[in-house]
């Protein structure tokens, strides 16, 4: 990489990401990440240490996902059955042996979703869900109609992002839950808008194709956001003398993006003055073509960030793991790096290895631990954990996002 090498130290805490191609330090009782990048000069290598500080309120989105993901998936295996029922028997099946036993004990745990019959002389016991969960349950196609044109739209816009307006069916399916789409969408969705989609085999793999161009969805999330608060917010910020450096490295201006630094980190007034130059220069938009442009200018460079910020924005969640944003590496035409133009970029998103993949947090969707906005798909999931008690996930009462 001209003259630079990135390599970390090897400890009893390295973590290696495989997919990513680096090696990633996990301190669990520290509250910072140290990372080493060589630098080539006349005396040699020599070693520079940076810090990728920790954000412990979105560590914790990890832990507290980690039983309502179990339950979630527990009554889509039920809802996915022709009688609505799973035989206890038949779990392993579902799930392979280790999980069939954290599933059991979840069963156990929450009566108020999961009521198991012991079953009769003639039929073995089985697991339903409770009549209130049974209600709410019942209820999801209502939602996912009412969600149908936003995973439309976000569909075509994913499309419209990849430089040959086309992606692996195989790598949609590996983000469908991410965006929303029903498990069967191959089937109940896309044939459904032939003017918008089709299938068409490339290089023996199936692709999504865009059908047509619609230049009013090649407006990014940060630009409507802009146009709703940000004209305002610079224009209050107009006046006759110099305005002062953001400590915070926000700005008000149509290039800029959102900055939420971490807790403990401290910027120099240097590294302020550099953020403000990056966040005022102009970059091309993420719909354009990326083959038009050199990936070595600076532009092209914040040109990526603005594709990853995009590409998150169309998520349920804000997040992602690393796995499903590498899968769409050659679609984007992403860095070779990724993993490096997200660290540098630690403002705008958060990387935890905390689970069981590496996942990537678009920081700006999130106060503490708590999702900001909510699309009414996640708000039907979190009406289920409310029968069990689960306040943190509905405490904040979020705004509902279409």
């Amino acid at each position: 990489m001209h003259g630079k090498s990135l390599f970390l130290g090897l400890n009893r805490y390295l973590n290696f990401n495989p997919i990513l191609g680096i090696h990633v330090l996990d301190h669990k009782e520290l509250a910072s990440t140290w990372v080493l990048v060589r630098h080539k000069s006349s005396g040699g290598m020599r070693p520079k240490r940076k810090i990728y500080y920790r954000v412990g309120e979105l560590d914790k989105v990890m832990d507290f996902q980690k039983k309502p993901s179990l339950i979630l998936r527990l009554i889509n295996i039920i809802q996915s059955q022709k009688h609505k029922f799973v035989l206890l028997r038949d779990l392993e099946k579902e799930v392979g042996f280790v999980q069939k036993w954290n599933f059991m004990a979840v069963i156990e745990k929450y009566p108020s979703i999961f009521y198991v019959d012991s079953g009769g002389s003639r039929t073995p016991p089985y697991v339903r869900l409770t009549n209130k969960a049974e209600k709410i349950a019942s209820e999801e196609a209502n939602v996912r109609s009412a969600m149908e044109p936003v995973l439309v739209k976000n569909l075509r816009k994913l499309l419209m992002l990849s430089v040959d307006c086309q992606v692996p069916l195989e790598s949609i399916e590996f983000i469908a839950s991410e965006l929303g789409l029903p498990c069967d969408f191959k089937t109940s969705l896309i044939p459904k808008y032939p003017e918008f989609f089709s299938v068409k085999e490339v290089n023996g793999k199936a692709h999504l194709q865009l059908e047509n161009w619609d230049s009013s969805l090649a407006i990014t999330a940060r630009e409507g956001r802009f146009a709703e608060v940000g004209a305002g917010a610079m224009a209050s910020r107009v006046c006759g003398k110099r305005v002062r450096i953001s400590k915070d490295g926000n700005f008000a201006g149509p290039f800029a993006f959102k900055m939420c630094f971490p807790p403990g980190f401290r910027p120099n007034m240097s590294y302020l003055e550099h953020l403000e130059r990056w966040q005022k220069m102009e970059f091309p938009s993420p719909y354009l073509n990326a083959r038009r442009f050199d990936a070595s200018d600076p532009k092209a460079r914040k040109r990526v960030v603005a594709v990853l910020h995009e590409f998150m924005s169309m998520t349920t969640e804000k997040r992602m793991t690393s796995t499903q944003l590498d899968a769409f590496h050659r679609e984007f035409l992403l860095p070779s790096k990724l993993l490096l133009c997200l660290l540098n970029h630690h403002g705008i998103f958060y990387i935890t290895n905390k689970g069981v993949r590496s996942t990537v947090f678009l920081k700006e969707a999130y106060e503490g631990s708590t999702l900001t906005q909510k699309c009414p798909l996640l708000l039907h999931s979190d009406r289920f954990l409310s029968l069990c008690g689960r306040r943190d996930m509905s405490c904040n009462s979020p705004q509902v996002s279409f």
